[in-house]
C-alpha cells in the first residue's frame, strides 16, 4: 500500500426528522446474491468505461468524478489533458463487495504516464495481512520541478489502472471511483528540500473528554472530526471514514483503540483493526494496524512532518504525503473475523486526534485552491448541510421571537405591582417587589 516517487425540539428540527422518517426504505437484499458494495460513492459520479488501449482512452475532465469496474487482473486506460504549469493528480478508489475472499496481494495500481510511455509516477494499494474486502486508495501524479526532466510538458497523458488478483479471491469486478484534480503553479518557486527531521515523541491525550461520532462510508461522506478523542461504534467487516482540517505549518498525530470484549476462552485475530490516513487527495500518508485478542488493542500513527509544500519533493508517502493543507481522511477498518470470533454486536473503537501547532499562510499559488480534492457530491452535501441549517435556523428564530413576545408580554403583566397587602394576592417578597424579566418558571 506504499507511494513511490437535554432542551425542545425546535419546529425545524421536528421537520427535518419528519423528512428523514419519510425517505423511502432500503429494498432487501435477494437471499444468495452477493453483498453490496460497502463504499458510498459519489451520487453525481459520471459513468465512464476504461479502454484497453490507450488509442481508445476516454477523456477524465478535471474536478469531476467518475464510476467505473474493473475485473480480476484488469487493465484500464484513462487520458488526461495537462497543461505545463499545473501539478495533476489522478485518485482511484477500488471498491470489492462485501465478504469477498482476498489475499495479501490483491490490489490496485495507478500509473500516470507521459506520450512516450514513461512513468510520471505510480502507487499501489494492496489488501495486506488482513485480507479481507476494504475501500483500497491510491493516486498517481505529475509534479511540475523547476529541474524535471520528464512529465513536464503540456499535452495527453495516459492513466493506467490495473487491479492484481490472487487465484483463490473471489473472481467478481471492483468498483471504482476515479477523480482528477490540478493544483495552481505557485507565482514564485519556493524551498525544494523535504525536512528530514521532526518531532518523534507521541503527545499526549487530547483534551475536552470524549465525544461521539458516526463514521461515514467513503472519502465523499466522511465525518468531519478534530482535535480531540472521540468514540464510534462499528460493525465488523467495515470501514469508516472520517476527516481532520489539517493546515499548512501543523503536524498531524492518530491513534484508534479497539475496545475489549467479553468472551469466553481465547480468541485472536491477526489485524483485527487497520488504520490508514489519507491526503486531501486520497494519496495515502501512512498506515497502522493492530493485532486483537479481546483486550483493548491500539493502532497508532507514526509521527509525519508538518504540512509543507516543499514535503513532495521529499521521499516516502509519510513525507511527500503531507504536501498539501485542507482535510486529512482516517479510514478505519475492522476485519470480518472479529464478528465471528467476538460477537456479532458493534465494537467501540475511540479515535485520538492531535493536530499540533499555529496554521500558517499558504504558499503564493498563482490562483485559489478552492475545494481542492473535494468531490462534487460532498460539496453539494456540505451546501445541502448549509442550507438545512439555515432553515432551521430561521425556524428557530421564529419560535424564539414568537416565545420572546409572548414571554416579554406576560413580564410586563407580571411586573406591573400588585394589590397591598391584605388585599389581595401578594407578590413575590413583600408583595411591593416587581417580578424580573425572563422566562416563566415552567420554561
Amino acid at each position: 500500500m506504499r507511494q513511490r516517487s437535554k432542551g425542545r425540539v425546535t419546529l425545524a428540527g421536528a421537520a427535518a426528522v419528519c423528512a428523514v422518517a419519510a425517505l423511502p426504505a432500503v429494498p432487501a437484499q435477494a437471499a444468495g446474491q452477493p453483498k453490496p458494495y460497502a463504499y458510498g460513492f459519489d451520487a453525481d459520479a459520471q459513468v465512464i468505461k476504461g479502454a484497453e488501449s490507450t488509442a481508445d482512452a476516454e477523456a477524465l475532465t478535471e474536478d469531476t468524478t467518475y464510476r467505473s469496474s474493473i475485473g480480476p487482473e484488469g487493465k484500464l486506460n484513462f487520458r488526461v489533458d495537462l497543461d505545463a504549469k499545473k501539478n495533476a493528480y489522478v485518485s482511484v478508489v477500488a471498491a470489492p463487495r462485501l465478504e469477498a475472499k482476498l489475499e495479501y496481494s490483491d490490489g490496485i495500481k495507478v500509473t500516470l504516464q507521459d506520450s512516450q510511455g514513461r512513468t510520471c509516477s505510480d502507487a499501489t494499494a494492496t489488501v495486506g495481512s488482513g485480507s479481507f474486502a476494504q475501500p483500497l486508495a491510491a493516486y498517481a501524479h505529475r509534479t511540475i520541478e523547476k529541474d524535471g526532466s520528464s512529465c513536464q510538458e503540456a499535452g495527453a497523458y495516459n492513466v493506467l489502472v490495473e487491479r492484481t488478483s490472487a487465484e483463490a479471491s473471489t473472481p467478481g469486478d471492483w468498483a471504482l471511483e476515479i477523480r482528477h484534480v490540478t493544483e495552481p503553479g505557485l507565482k514564485e518557486a519556493g524551498p525544494t528540500e523535504a525536512p528530514t527531521q521532526w518531532p518523534s515523541a507521541s503527545p499526549g491525550l487530547p483534551g475536552g473528554g470524549t465525544k461521539k461520532a458516526a463514521g461515514g462510508t467513503s472519502f465523499n461522506d466522511a465525518a468531519e472530526i478534530s482535535e480531540g478523542e472521540w468514540n464510534s461504534p462499528m460493525e465488523a467487516g467495515h470501514t469508516y471514514f472520517f476527516r481532520v482540517k489539517v493546515d499548512w505549518g501543523q503536524r498531524f498525530f492518530g491513534t484508534a483503540s479497539l475496545g475489549s470484549t467479553n468472551t469466553e476462552g481465547y480468541a485472536f485475530v491477526s489485524q483485527g483493526l487497520t488504520m490508514r490516513l489519507y491526503n486531501p487527495l486520497r494519496g495515502l500518508v501512512e498506515d497502522a494496524y493492530t493485532t486483537y485478542d479481546g483486550k483493548q488493542k491500539q493502532a497508532a500513527l507514526d509521527p509525519v512532518p508538518p504540512v509543507a509544500y516543499e514535503n513532495r519533493f521529499g521521499s516516502g508517502d509519510d513525507v511527500q504525503g503531507m504536501r498539501l493543507g485542507g482535510e486529512y481522511y482516517l479510514a478505519v477498518s475492522l476485519n470480518p473475523e472479529l464478528a465471528d470470533k467476538f460477537g456479532k454486536k458493534p465494537f467501540g473503537v475511540t479515535l485520538r486526534v492531535n493536530v499540533e501547532g499555529d496554521a500558517k499562510a499558504a504558499p503564493p499559488y498563482t490562483e485559489p485552491l478552492g475545494d481542492l480534492g473535494v468531490s462534487e457530491g460532498e460539496k453539494a452535501e456540505k451546501s445541502d448541510t448549509m442550507k438545512l441549517v439555515g432553515a432551521a435556523g430561521v425556524g428557530a428564530g421564529t419560535v424564539l421571537v414568537l416565545g420572546l413576545g409572548a414571554w416579554t408580554l406576560l413580564a410586563r403583566r407580571r411586573a406591573v405591582p400588585g394589590p397591598a397587602a391584605g388585599q389581595g394576592q401578594a407578590g413575590p417578597g413583600d408583595g411591593t417587589t416587581p417580578t424580573p424579566y425572563g422566562p416563566p418558571a415552567s420554561w
